[in-house]
């Protein structure tokens, strides 16, 4: 088996979209570094001029209509049905100041996660599309009833071709997360603040770096799975961007109280360790009125942890059973 999955590796680092495929996603690393550098940078001293502009004539209306917006808004908040806000959370006109209107600190312990679940993203996709590749193509083109002839074990076959797919991007992902974490630091270092970077807060980010890695492992190993059912790269890439654009994107928005039960967000939950998300609840208010709330929920890493582990688990069973029965030239 070990051997079976060297030869696997060697394979899959010779292939031409493979290597391709790993310098995309560099390239974008170097550009998600520009965008952080753009959003650190501070303001030009045109824009400060523009911004100390637009504060002033904030401040100005604040201290003319002030009390008197406010007063109208509790006047109005007094006739809202139930359920409805608190009066000081939604009646809160604060005095404007300067901070308003500039452009806020960027912090590094703040926007860091969000960088690296973002990277995590483009990462497994990458390594999914490949992954389909390496072993999909070699049913298009009739290689693996060649490769059958040499090591007849199917098992074996499958299993060293899904492990050289996991490992060999392991390695890429967690030199593609580094490369951010490091160029995000030294970045905000410079133009931002990072003095709130603590010990606890280095092991949250590696963590989720961690487990960064892990799915983008397991995305190159169901990119194969899925190769293998469809015996074409083009149908898994077509399969892949189907599921994202009509579950994730039309069925998600239509039904969100089952956001729980798609990849995505179980996909943040694992990698950020626990993930919100918004549902409408709606219901008759007093008087008889219709009112729908936004209400924010919790998905646990617990749940994200069980339920991508069950869908890793039963498409690899499930590509096993087909690889071992089914004919490789029908």
């Amino acid at each position: 088996m070990l051997r079976l999955t060297g030869v696997e590796l060697r394979r899959l680092a010779a292939r031409r979209l493979t290597v391709v495929g790993v310098l995309g996603v560099l390239v974008i690393t170097a550009l998600l570094l520009v965008v952080v550098w753009n959003d650190a940078r501070p303001l030009s001293a045109e824009e400060q001029r523009s911004a100390q502009l637009q504060y002033e004539a904030a401040h100005a209306y604040w201290v003319e209509n002030g009390e008197e917006d406010r007063r109208r808004c509790e006047a109005d908040w007094d006739k809202q049905p139930d359920p409805k806000p608190a009066k000081e959370e939604l009646c809160n006109f604060r005095e404007p100041t300067v901070d308003d209107f500039g452009k806020p600190r960027v912090v590094f312990a703040e926007t860091t996660p969000d960088r690296l679940l973002g990277a995590s993203y483009l990462l497994v996709f990458a390594a999914f599309l490949i992954g389909a590749s390496f072993v999909g193509a070699e049913f298009s083109t009739g290689a693996i009833g060649n490769w059958l002839t040499f090591e007849p074990r199917r098992l074996r076959v499958y299993g060293s071709k899904l492990l050289a797919a996991a490992l060999g991007f392991v390695p890429v992902a967690g030199v593609v997360l580094s490369i951010l974490l490091l160029g995000t630091y030294l970045i905000i270092g410079r133009l931002g603040d990072t003095s709130g970077t603590t010990a606890e807060v280095w092991g949250d980010l590696t963590a989720i770096g961690g487990r960064a890695v892990l799915l983008v492992a397991i995305g190159a190993a169901l990119g194969g799975v899925v190769g293998l059912l469809l015996r074409h790269t083009a149908a898994a890439i077509g399969v892949a961007m189907g599921y994202l654009v009509l579950i994730e994107g039309v069925f998600a928005g239509f039904l969100n109280s089952a956001q729980p039960w798609l990849v995505k967000l179980n996909f943040d939950a694992f990698v950020r360790h626990d993930t919100t998300y918004y549902v409408n609840e709606c219901g008759g208010g007093d008087g008889g009125n219709y009112v729908c709330n936004s209400i924010e929920k919790t998905l646990s890493f617990e749940h994200g942890a069980w339920y991508l582990g069950i869908v890793a688990v039963v498409l690899v069973l499930l590509g096993g059973a087909v690889f071992h029965r089914r004919d490789v030239n029908s």
